[in-house]
Protein backbone atom coordinates (compact mmCIF):
# COMPACT_ATOMS: atom_id res chain seq x y z
CA UNK A 1 0.00 0.00 0.00
CA UNK A 2 2.79 2.15 1.14
CA UNK A 3 4.67 1.81 -2.09
CA UNK A 4 1.39 2.88 -4.21
CA UNK A 5 0.64 5.68 -2.28
CA UNK A 6 4.66 7.08 -2.70
CA UNK A 7 4.05 7.31 -6.44
CA UNK A 8 0.67 9.09 -6.55
CA UNK A 9 0.74 12.49 -7.40
CA UNK A 10 -0.41 15.33 -5.38
CA UNK A 11 -4.39 15.40 -4.36
CA UNK A 12 -5.28 19.11 -3.03
CA UNK A 13 -8.18 17.36 -1.68
CA UNK A 14 -5.90 14.79 0.49
CA UNK A 15 -3.02 17.48 1.47
CA UNK A 16 -3.04 16.54 4.75
CA UNK A 17 -1.92 13.29 4.35
CA UNK A 18 1.62 13.03 3.43
CA UNK A 19 1.87 9.67 2.01
CA UNK A 20 -0.02 11.49 -1.32
CA UNK A 21 2.82 13.76 -2.02
CA UNK A 22 5.31 12.76 -4.44
CA UNK A 23 8.61 13.38 -3.88
CA UNK A 24 11.37 15.67 -5.04
CA UNK A 25 12.71 13.25 -7.70
CA UNK A 26 16.53 12.32 -7.22
CA UNK A 27 18.00 13.29 -10.78
CA UNK A 28 21.66 14.97 -11.62
CA UNK A 29 19.31 17.08 -14.01
CA UNK A 30 19.40 20.82 -12.98
CA UNK A 31 16.36 21.81 -11.12
CA UNK A 32 15.26 25.66 -11.93
CA UNK A 33 13.51 27.76 -9.51
CA UNK A 34 12.76 31.45 -10.49
CA UNK A 35 16.15 31.74 -11.61
CA UNK A 36 18.52 30.04 -9.52
CA UNK A 37 19.66 26.74 -10.26
CA UNK A 38 19.57 24.10 -7.65
CA UNK A 39 21.24 20.15 -7.73
CA UNK A 40 18.55 17.60 -6.54
CA UNK A 41 21.08 15.44 -5.19
CA UNK A 42 22.94 18.14 -2.81
CA UNK A 43 20.04 20.62 -2.17
CA UNK A 44 16.91 18.91 -1.82
CA UNK A 45 16.67 20.84 1.67
CA UNK A 46 16.90 24.02 0.62
CA UNK A 47 14.56 23.39 -3.07
CA UNK A 48 11.62 22.97 -0.76
CA UNK A 49 13.05 25.87 1.61
CA UNK A 50 12.79 28.18 -1.72
CA UNK A 51 9.36 26.75 -2.50
CA UNK A 52 7.92 27.14 0.61
CA UNK A 53 9.13 30.84 0.62
CA UNK A 54 6.81 31.18 -2.04
CA UNK A 55 3.39 32.94 -1.37
CA UNK A 56 1.20 30.00 -2.14
CA UNK A 57 -2.38 31.05 -2.59
CA UNK A 58 -5.02 28.70 -3.01
CA UNK A 59 -9.09 28.52 -2.95
CA UNK A 60 -10.99 30.15 0.66
CA UNK A 61 -14.16 30.11 2.22
CA UNK A 62 -16.02 31.77 4.63
CA UNK A 63 -15.11 35.39 3.35
CA UNK A 64 -16.61 39.16 3.26
CA UNK A 65 -19.38 38.81 0.62
CA UNK A 66 -17.83 40.50 -2.64
CA UNK A 67 -19.46 43.56 -3.27
CA UNK A 68 -21.24 42.83 -0.17
CA UNK A 69 -23.82 40.13 -1.48
CA UNK A 70 -21.69 38.57 -2.91
CA UNK A 71 -19.97 34.90 -3.31
CA UNK A 72 -18.06 34.27 0.37
CA UNK A 73 -15.66 31.62 -1.55
CA UNK A 74 -14.12 31.19 -4.88
CA UNK A 75 -13.75 27.57 -5.21
CA UNK A 76 -14.49 26.31 -8.37
CA UNK A 77 -13.88 29.66 -9.98
CA UNK A 78 -10.73 31.63 -8.38
CA UNK A 79 -8.16 29.84 -9.51
CA UNK A 80 -6.65 31.89 -12.12
CA UNK A 81 -7.15 34.90 -9.89
CA UNK A 82 -5.08 33.24 -7.30
CA UNK A 83 -2.46 32.71 -9.67
CA UNK A 84 -2.62 36.15 -10.37
CA UNK A 85 -1.68 36.85 -6.53
CA UNK A 86 0.65 34.49 -6.46
CA UNK A 87 2.89 36.22 -9.54
CA UNK A 88 2.40 39.25 -8.17
CA UNK A 89 3.34 38.72 -5.04
CA UNK A 90 6.70 37.18 -5.92
CA UNK A 91 7.17 40.48 -7.08
CA UNK A 92 6.75 42.42 -4.23
CA UNK A 93 8.69 39.80 -2.27
CA UNK A 94 11.56 40.93 -4.99
CA UNK A 95 10.84 44.40 -4.30
CA UNK A 96 11.16 44.44 -0.64
CA UNK A 97 12.76 41.38 0.64
CA UNK A 98 15.19 40.08 -2.24
CA UNK A 99 14.82 36.92 -4.09
CA UNK A 100 17.07 35.44 -1.20
CA UNK A 101 14.76 36.04 1.82
CA UNK A 102 13.34 32.62 2.90
CA UNK A 103 10.15 31.78 5.46
CA UNK A 104 10.91 29.86 8.44
CA UNK A 105 7.58 28.21 10.04
CA UNK A 106 7.16 30.20 13.77
CA UNK A 107 9.60 32.21 13.20
CA UNK A 108 8.58 36.41 13.59
CA UNK A 109 8.66 37.91 10.27
CA UNK A 110 9.93 41.12 9.38
CA UNK A 111 6.94 44.07 9.04
CA UNK A 112 7.75 43.90 5.31
CA UNK A 113 6.58 40.36 4.91
CA UNK A 114 3.58 41.18 7.02
CA UNK A 115 2.68 44.36 4.21
CA UNK A 116 3.14 42.00 1.69
CA UNK A 117 0.37 39.36 3.33
CA UNK A 118 -1.65 41.64 4.21
CA UNK A 119 -2.27 43.69 0.79
CA UNK A 120 -3.70 39.80 -0.16
CA UNK A 121 -5.94 38.87 2.50
CA UNK A 122 -9.24 38.00 1.73
CA UNK A 123 -11.12 41.38 2.42
CA UNK A 124 -12.01 44.59 0.38
CA UNK A 125 -9.78 47.06 1.31
CA UNK A 126 -6.56 44.75 0.55
CA UNK A 127 -4.70 46.01 -2.49
CA UNK A 128 -4.76 42.69 -4.47
CA UNK A 129 -7.63 40.89 -2.96
CA UNK A 130 -10.15 38.09 -4.91
CA UNK A 131 -12.78 40.85 -3.58
CA UNK A 132 -10.26 43.48 -5.61
CA UNK A 133 -9.78 41.71 -8.55
CA UNK A 134 -13.11 40.18 -9.11
CA UNK A 135 -14.48 43.68 -8.71
CA UNK A 136 -12.19 45.15 -11.45
CA UNK A 137 -12.43 42.62 -13.71
CA UNK A 138 -15.91 43.37 -14.19
CA UNK A 139 -14.16 46.44 -16.15
CA UNK A 140 -13.07 43.35 -18.26
CA UNK A 141 -16.08 42.11 -19.26
CA UNK A 142 -15.60 39.52 -16.84
CA UNK A 143 -18.58 39.30 -14.04
CA UNK A 144 -18.27 38.29 -10.62
CA UNK A 145 -17.39 34.43 -10.40
CA UNK A 146 -16.43 34.02 -13.80
CA UNK A 147 -13.37 31.50 -15.09
CA UNK A 148 -10.42 34.53 -16.05
CA UNK A 149 -7.97 34.04 -19.05
CA UNK A 150 -4.25 34.82 -18.02
CA UNK A 151 -4.28 38.49 -20.14
CA UNK A 152 -7.92 39.41 -17.92
CA UNK A 153 -5.71 38.89 -14.50
CA UNK A 154 -2.42 40.42 -16.42
CA UNK A 155 -4.85 43.65 -17.32
CA UNK A 156 -6.43 43.71 -13.48
CA UNK A 157 -3.19 43.27 -11.79
CA UNK A 158 -1.67 46.46 -14.00
CA UNK A 159 -5.34 48.26 -13.15
CA UNK A 160 -4.91 47.32 -9.43
CA UNK A 161 -1.20 48.27 -8.80
CA UNK A 162 -1.23 51.91 -9.39
CA UNK A 163 -3.48 52.33 -5.89
CA UNK A 164 -0.12 50.26 -3.86
CA UNK A 165 1.71 53.58 -3.11
CA UNK A 166 3.79 51.57 -0.60
CA UNK A 167 5.20 49.10 -3.79
CA UNK A 168 4.88 51.83 -6.41
CA UNK A 169 5.51 49.77 -9.12
CA UNK A 170 5.26 49.52 -13.08
CA UNK A 171 2.80 47.04 -14.48
CA UNK A 172 3.47 46.49 -17.85
CA UNK A 173 1.39 44.27 -19.74
CA UNK A 174 2.87 43.59 -23.58
CA UNK A 175 0.52 42.50 -26.26
CA UNK A 176 0.67 41.33 -29.63
CA UNK A 177 4.28 39.51 -27.96
CA UNK A 178 5.96 42.49 -28.77
CA UNK A 179 7.79 44.27 -25.66
CA UNK A 180 8.63 47.98 -27.14
CA UNK A 181 11.69 48.90 -25.21
CA UNK A 182 11.25 52.61 -25.35
CA UNK A 183 7.02 52.44 -23.90
CA UNK A 184 8.63 50.69 -20.91
CA UNK A 185 11.20 53.22 -20.65
CA UNK A 186 8.71 55.54 -20.54
CA UNK A 187 7.09 54.21 -17.98
CA UNK A 188 9.85 53.76 -15.32
CA UNK A 189 11.04 56.83 -16.06
CA UNK A 190 8.31 58.94 -16.70
CA UNK A 191 10.49 61.62 -15.69
CA UNK A 192 12.62 61.54 -18.54
CA UNK A 193 12.20 63.93 -21.18
CA UNK A 194 12.91 61.27 -24.21
CA UNK A 195 12.91 64.00 -26.72
CA UNK A 196 15.84 66.00 -25.45
CA UNK A 197 17.29 62.73 -23.69
CA UNK A 198 17.19 65.06 -20.15
CA UNK A 199 15.00 65.10 -17.40
CA UNK A 200 12.29 67.38 -17.94
CA UNK A 201 12.44 70.02 -15.14
CA UNK A 202 9.04 69.12 -12.50
CA UNK A 203 6.78 72.50 -11.86
CA UNK A 204 6.61 72.68 -8.03
CA UNK A 205 6.89 70.43 -6.13
CA UNK A 206 7.25 66.99 -7.38
CA UNK A 207 4.33 64.43 -6.80
CA UNK A 208 4.59 60.64 -7.22
CA UNK A 209 1.17 58.42 -6.84
CA UNK A 210 -0.16 61.73 -5.40
CA UNK A 211 2.18 61.60 -2.39
CA UNK A 212 5.21 64.56 -1.71
CA UNK A 213 8.06 62.28 -1.56
CA UNK A 214 11.65 63.00 0.58
CA UNK A 215 14.74 63.28 -1.40
CA UNK A 216 15.90 59.97 -1.13
CA UNK A 217 13.11 58.37 -2.22
CA UNK A 218 12.72 60.59 -5.30
CA UNK A 219 16.58 60.13 -5.47
CA UNK A 220 16.16 56.46 -6.43
CA UNK A 221 12.90 56.18 -8.03
CA UNK A 222 14.30 59.14 -10.26
CA UNK A 223 16.49 56.04 -11.71
CA UNK A 224 13.67 53.41 -12.10
CA UNK A 225 10.32 52.62 -10.92
CA UNK A 226 10.20 48.84 -10.19
CA UNK A 227 8.93 46.70 -13.42
CA UNK A 228 6.76 44.19 -13.26
CA UNK A 229 6.19 42.79 -16.76
CA UNK A 230 3.92 40.46 -18.02
CA UNK A 231 3.37 39.13 -21.36
CA UNK A 232 0.51 37.02 -22.44
CA UNK A 233 1.15 34.47 -24.88
CA UNK A 234 -0.50 31.67 -26.95
CA UNK A 235 1.94 28.70 -27.76
CA UNK A 236 0.10 26.95 -30.24
CA UNK A 237 -3.46 26.07 -30.86
CA UNK A 238 -5.15 23.48 -28.61
CA UNK A 239 -1.74 21.96 -27.24
CA UNK A 240 1.84 23.45 -26.50
CA UNK A 241 3.78 23.73 -29.43
CA UNK A 242 6.60 21.71 -29.15
CA UNK A 243 9.03 24.40 -30.71
CA UNK A 244 8.54 26.35 -28.13
CA UNK A 245 9.61 24.12 -25.26
CA UNK A 246 13.27 24.96 -24.96
CA UNK A 247 12.71 28.73 -25.12
CA UNK A 248 9.99 28.39 -22.24
CA UNK A 249 12.46 26.97 -19.68
CA UNK A 250 14.78 29.46 -20.70
CA UNK A 251 12.33 31.71 -19.39
CA UNK A 252 12.29 30.29 -15.98
CA UNK A 253 16.22 30.41 -16.04
CA UNK A 254 16.29 34.19 -16.08
CA UNK A 255 16.97 35.84 -13.06
CA UNK A 256 14.20 38.38 -13.80
CA UNK A 257 11.86 35.21 -13.89
CA UNK A 258 8.28 35.73 -11.53
CA UNK A 259 7.44 32.37 -13.53
CA UNK A 260 4.06 31.52 -15.18
CA UNK A 261 0.81 31.51 -15.03
CA UNK A 262 -1.39 29.17 -17.12
CA UNK A 263 -2.02 25.51 -16.64
CA UNK A 264 -4.94 23.52 -18.33
CA UNK A 265 -8.63 24.31 -19.58
CA UNK A 266 -10.71 25.97 -16.83
CA UNK A 267 -7.53 24.94 -14.03
CA UNK A 268 -4.93 27.61 -13.41
CA UNK A 269 -1.78 26.89 -12.03
CA UNK A 270 1.33 29.07 -11.11
CA UNK A 271 4.56 27.65 -12.47
CA UNK A 272 7.51 28.71 -10.83
CA UNK A 273 10.77 26.48 -12.59
CA UNK A 274 11.34 22.60 -14.28
CA UNK A 275 13.41 19.80 -13.70
CA UNK A 276 14.19 17.84 -17.07
CA UNK A 277 11.18 17.62 -18.99
CA UNK A 278 8.64 18.23 -16.05
CA UNK A 279 7.14 22.18 -14.91
CA UNK A 280 7.51 22.89 -10.95
CA UNK A 281 4.00 24.47 -9.93
CA UNK A 282 2.20 25.34 -7.24
CA UNK A 283 -1.51 24.78 -7.19
CA UNK A 284 -4.36 26.69 -6.21
CA UNK A 285 -7.19 24.18 -6.11
CA UNK A 286 -7.42 23.67 -2.27
CA UNK A 287 -10.37 25.41 -0.39
CA UNK A 288 -8.98 26.24 3.25
CA UNK A 289 -11.08 28.56 5.36
CA UNK A 290 -10.36 32.82 5.36
CA UNK A 291 -7.89 33.99 7.58
CA UNK A 292 -7.88 36.99 9.66
CA UNK A 293 -6.00 39.24 10.87
CA UNK A 294 -5.05 38.56 14.95
CA UNK A 295 -5.78 41.52 17.28
CA UNK A 296 -1.33 42.38 17.38
CA UNK A 297 -1.89 42.74 13.18
CA UNK A 298 0.11 39.08 12.90
CA UNK A 299 -1.32 37.15 10.34
CA UNK A 300 -1.38 32.67 10.95
CA UNK A 301 0.50 32.44 7.95
CA UNK A 302 1.10 28.97 7.51
CA UNK A 303 -1.43 28.09 5.00
CA UNK A 304 -0.10 30.89 2.88
CA UNK A 305 3.51 28.64 2.41
CA UNK A 306 3.12 24.99 0.56
CA UNK A 307 5.40 23.24 3.10
CA UNK A 308 5.28 19.88 0.97
CA UNK A 309 6.78 18.95 -2.13
CA UNK A 310 5.98 20.76 -4.87
CA UNK A 311 3.49 19.55 -7.68
CA UNK A 312 4.71 18.73 -11.35
CA UNK A 313 3.70 18.02 -14.55
CA UNK A 314 5.18 16.90 -18.12
CA UNK A 315 5.65 20.23 -20.46
CA UNK A 316 3.73 19.06 -23.24
CA UNK A 317 0.45 18.86 -21.52
CA UNK A 318 0.40 22.76 -20.89
CA UNK A 319 -2.25 24.54 -22.11
CA UNK A 320 -1.09 27.15 -24.36
CA UNK A 321 -2.22 30.13 -23.00
CA UNK A 322 0.08 31.19 -20.90
CA UNK A 323 1.05 35.08 -19.12
CA UNK A 324 4.92 35.11 -18.12
CA UNK A 325 6.66 37.53 -15.60
CA UNK A 326 9.31 39.01 -14.82
CA UNK A 327 10.80 41.76 -12.45
CA UNK A 328 13.51 44.50 -13.18
CA UNK A 329 14.08 46.29 -9.48
CA UNK A 330 16.66 48.43 -11.93
CA UNK A 331 17.38 49.76 -15.74
CA UNK A 332 20.41 47.46 -15.46
CA UNK A 333 17.76 44.54 -14.65
CA UNK A 334 15.78 45.49 -17.41
CA UNK A 335 18.73 45.59 -20.29
CA UNK A 336 20.04 42.50 -18.93
CA UNK A 337 17.04 40.84 -19.32
CA UNK A 338 16.79 42.62 -22.81
CA UNK A 339 20.23 41.29 -23.58
CA UNK A 340 19.16 37.49 -22.39
CA UNK A 341 16.12 37.38 -25.05
CA UNK A 342 18.36 38.83 -27.76
CA UNK A 343 20.74 36.07 -26.63
CA UNK A 344 17.61 33.27 -26.81
CA UNK A 345 16.82 34.42 -30.31
CA UNK A 346 20.06 34.23 -31.73
CA UNK A 347 19.94 30.57 -30.56
CA UNK A 348 16.57 29.79 -31.58
CA UNK A 349 13.95 30.59 -34.61
CA UNK A 350 11.39 29.60 -32.03
CA UNK A 351 10.86 32.90 -29.68
CA UNK A 352 7.54 33.63 -28.67
CA UNK A 353 7.76 37.12 -28.03
CA UNK A 354 10.16 39.99 -29.46
CA UNK A 355 11.61 43.16 -28.72
CA UNK A 356 11.24 46.43 -30.23
CA UNK A 357 12.83 49.72 -29.32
Amino acid sequence: KLAVLSKTRFNPYLQNDPLYFEDFPETPEPVWILGKQFNALKEKDEILSDITSRMWFTYRKNFQPIGGTGPTSDTGWGCMLRCGQMILAEALIRRHLGRDWRWVRGQRQREEYISILNAFIDKKDSYYSIHQIAQMGVGEGKSIGQWYGPNTVAQVLKKLAVFDKWSRLAVHVAMDNTVVIEEIKRLCMPWLDFERGACAEPEGPLEINGCLEGACALAEEALWKPLVLLIPLRLGLSDINEAYIETLKQCFMMPQSLGVIGGKPNSAHYFIGFVGEELIYLDPHTTQPAVELCESGQIQDDSYHCQHPPCRMHICELDPSIAAGFFCQTEDDFDDWCAHIRKVSLHSVAVFFWLCR
